[in-house]
């Protein structure tokens, strides 16, 4: 399912455990813009939802994200599971993905999953409502076709290469 006409998209999200102003999470914050650079460089990297659109679906008191203040989230689509898992395991985002319970507030988490995988259609962009409807469907039902995690991934072979030199 991994062919040239099928991309793989990523959405997660977490609550800050402070404020985004909160200098407990000012190396996280701070490094935002430099590991999302990263990941648009990176090869295999498609496509990232703009920061002031994520921000608004975010702080959307009436939209599926829920308009909690110190939400944080991300929504991309790669060319596939490969090129996804090179940035996530192999890259600076690996650092940080390693000091997440500093900055996430694991009494305060969304139920369920915070991460979400799916195939998209070459070219298609997904919306914030897709990507919670994944994330929903994958608490719900587990890892299936329609929405799944890294161990589905990982036992699928989608990710030839993880965990080396952080870059």
């Amino acid at each position: 399912m991994t062919g040239s006409t099928l991309h793989i998209a990523q959405f997660n999200c977490g609550i800050l455990r402070y404020d985004w102003e909160d200098p407990r999470v000012a190396e996280f914050v701070d490094g935002l813009d430099h590991v999302n650079g990263i990941a648009m460089r990176s090869p295999g990297f498609v496509w990232m939802l703009g920061e002031d659109d994520m921000e608004a679906a975010q702080l959307d008191s009436g939209g599926v994200l829920g308009g909690h203040p110190r939400m944080a989230s991300t929504l991309s689509v790669w060319e596939n599971a490969d090129a996804l898992g090179q940035f996530v395991w192999n890259t600076l985002h690996r650092v940080y993905y390693g000091k997440r319970d500093q900055w996430y507030d694991d009494a305060e988490q969304l139920p369920g999953p915070r991460m979400v995988l799916w195939h998209v259609p070459a070219g298609h962009r997904p919306t914030i409502e897709e990507a919670k409807a994944r994330l929903d469907h994958l608490a719900v039902h587990g890892p299936t076709e329609h929405a799944f995690d890294w161990s589905t991934v990982e036992a699928q072979g989608w990710v030839a290469h993880r965990c080396g030199e952080a870059a």
